[in-house]
């Protein structure tokens, strides 16, 4: 025990010494925390230094040049008409009597749809058929005064021949000779106004016949305008009584094509439409007409266009609105690619700007935003182009463009291939 005691004691001064030392050395308190922290700032800053780094490395979305059929459609709206509309009135003023006929009902050519009070008519027919027969008897008077006229004549020759020309006068034979041609002029004149009670007595039959309003075509009643009772006046423009429709099996869409679209709309070409109160179902139509006038709403200048419809189960309507795609255009085997690919123009960041900050102080000071410029190889006098990826570098490539239907256009021209990725965006630069 006091060997141990006294080799503690010997060593009691060496450790102490040694404590000592290193305490002013490199591992005292002070100058570890130190080293610490610098050591932490430096980690951070290279972090910061190599976010800002990876930031300026922008990700794009490509999609694939495809090989596929191009068709382009035209929108247009409209309303659905019969293909020929009859408005039915009446030439006549009067009294409805009758109305025999009612909305939606089928009718043929000639059959009454309504008639007119025919009191007055009927009477102004008997007395054009009395002044008929009044003109008749005038001419048979007439026609005796010249039976009379010409014996007169003809007994004053016979005298004359009898006595050498002494009986009669030459003043009576005038007389009688004036009295002949007279009488035959009355009878000409009788005549003629038998021909005009007869005219008058047409007219007036004609009349009563058209107070029975008839239907001028097969067809289906659209509307009913009028009703028993109601007065007619016709003095300056017929009123309407009945719209008729021909034919509901064929209908026809009047659509406004715009301007921008009505270059590419012919007669022939298909189309389908739609309606709202059939949803989901599609109809088939033809383009018969495109019209030459213009007509403008709101400052939109568009053209009619007439769309042949079939109707054979009679489920579309007059008045309903149609939503009409015309094919304008298809295309087999076209090269397609995304309009966004040649809407896209890549943009470069000032990288060197970036590197030149000063080291890790540089890192850690701020600076201003950084510039984003228009690469030069964007410049190319409107020449369409599409973007590749090279080496993670977009590269530009020249093309040909042909008809677009809005989402994809088709190349003619370049060398762009099928299945070749061109860029459409940028992406957000990574986190």
């Amino acid at each position: 025990m006091n060997d141990s005691n006294t080799s503690q004691a010997k060593q009691g001064p060496a450790l102490k010494q040694l404590l000592a030392t290193k305490s002013g050395g490199l591992f005292s308190g002070r100058w570890l925390w130190l080293t610490v922290a610098l050591v932490v700032i430096s980690v951070a800053a290279w972090l910061l230094l190599r976010s800002g780094e990876d930031k300026t490395v922008p990700r794009y979305t490509t999609e694939a040049a495809t090989v596929g059929t191009l068709v382009v459609k035209v929108s247009a709206t409209g309303n659905l008409q019969p293909t020929n509309t009859v408005d039915v009135g009446s030439e006549l003023s009067g009294i409805v009597d009758k109305v025999m006929v009612d909305d939606n009902d089928e009718v043929k050519k000639g059959q009454v749809l309504a008639r007119l009070d025919l009191s007055k008519l009927q009477d102004t027919v008997v007395k054009s058929r009395a002044s008929l027969a009044a003109a008749e008897a005038q001419v048979l008077q007439m026609q005796a005064t010249v039976a009379e006229a010409r014996a007169t004549l003809a007994r004053y020759q016979q005298v004359s021949q009898l006595s050498g020309g002494k009986v009669p006068s030459k003043t009576e034979m005038d007389t009688a000779e004036a009295n002949f041609k007279r009488a035959e002029a009355n009878v000409a004149s009788a005549r003629a106004s038998v021909t005009q009670a007869r005219a008058t007595l047409q007219t007036d039959e004609t009349n009563l016949g058209k107070a029975s309003i008839r239907s001028p075509i097969d067809g289906v009643v659209l509307s009913r305008e009028v009703d028993p009772g109601q007065t007619v006046a016709a003095s300056l423009q017929a009123p309407v009584l009945f719209k008729l429709a021909e034919d509901l099996t064929k209908m026809e869409l009047q659509v406004n094509v715009d301007e921008a679209d009505v270059g590419g709309v012919k007669a022939g070409q298909r189309a389908t439409f739609s309606v709202d109160a059939w949803p989901g179902r599609e109809y088939s139509a033809v383009i018969t007409r495109v019209g030459f006038g213009a007509s403008e709403s709101e400052g939109v200048i568009s053209y009619l266009t007439i769309l042949e419809v079939a109707n054979d189960d009679l489920s579309l309507r007059p008045g309903m609105t149609g939503t009409a795609d015309i094919t304008t255009l298809t295309r087999e085997n076209a090269l397609l690619v995304p309009n966004a690919a040649l809407r896209f123009i890549p943009a470069a960041t000032d990288v060197a700007e970036k590197k030149s900050s000063g080291g890790v102080m540089g890192a850690l000071m701020p600076r201003p935003p950084t510039q984003t410029k228009k690469t030069e190889a964007t410049v190319n006098n409107g020449t369409p182009r599409v973007w590749v990826l090279r080496n993670g570098q977009p590269v530009a490539i020249d093309v040909q463009t042909g008809a677009t239907n809005g989402r994809v256009t088709e190349i003619t021209g370049g060398d762009i291939k099928a299945g070749m990725q061109v860029v459409t965006e940028v992406l957000d630069t990574q986190p």
